[in-house]
């Protein structure tokens, strides 16, 4: 090759690259990430002794809370909120055998949203929550506070509707002896962990019933990333 014709191809190969990375990088990125956390009215670390004696029974309801640390939806910046869904069904959720889950929810969302930010919270949840949030029965605002411990304990309180409180597991919750986790999480999340729910509550409305499901081993911490 040539000096002159080198020189040429050096000089188009940033021009390229400037075109080509930036394309790369946003197929392959990561859009919002956060803290997922998660309480039911069964226990989801259990033996199937227990769960056999559950299954059907409880664990119709659900709270799911998603603290977004980073990132947005369609288009909006979502850092800083926080979105929760309550779900209740007529089945066990995670049931696999169970005919028809009849599912409703409804989404309270961080009161520190606008209003582009509020509905980009909704379609987040719905669409980090697929068919499990398909019946939105009414979305809710309350101020919501959102921690998580390094210890992976967790605390979610959204104004006076909802409360989640959890610990990590630890040598009291182990009662069969051959515990699992016996139903994975609602919502995809990374590195979830299962817990007991000190606290799991909500009063509000929407879903024609209200709820208090406190000292199970019910509730779930981890990330999450899309």
């Amino acid at each position: 090759m040539r000096l002159a014709e080198m020189h040429r191809l050096a000089a188009a190969l940033p021009v390229a690259l400037v075109v080509l990375l930036p394309a790369a990088a946003m197929g392959a990125g990561v859009q919002v990430s956060g803290t997922y956390v998660e309480a039911r009215t069964a226990d989801v670390y259990t033996g199937p002794c227990f769960a056999n004696a559950e299954v059907g029974l409880v664990g119709k309801e659900a709270i799911m809370a998603w603290r977004i640390e980073e990132g947005g939806w369609d288009g909006v910046d979502l850092s800083g909120l926080s979105v929760l869904a309550v779900v209740r069904s007529e089945a066990t959720l995670g049931d696999p055998y169970a005919e028809r889950l009849g599912a409703e929810s409804v989404l309270v969302v961080d009161a520190g949203a606008d209003p582009p930010q509020r509905r980009a919270l909704e379609g987040f949840a719905r669409g980090m929550g697929g068919e499990l949030l398909a019946d939105v029965a009414v979305s809710l605002t309350a101020e919501v506070e959102f921690d998580v411990q390094a210890n992976g304990a967790a605390a979610v309180h959204a104004g006076e509707l909802a409360t989640l409180r959890t610990r990590p597991l630890d040598h009291r919750d182990h009662l069969c002896g051959n515990e699992t986790v016996f139903y994975p999480p609602l919502a995809p999340t990374e590195g979830a962990e299962p817990g007991v729910a000190l606290e799991h509550s909500w009063q509000g409305e929407g879903l024609g019933a209200t709820w208090k499901s406190p000292g199970k081993r019910s509730s779930f911490v981890g990330r999450f990333s899309r």
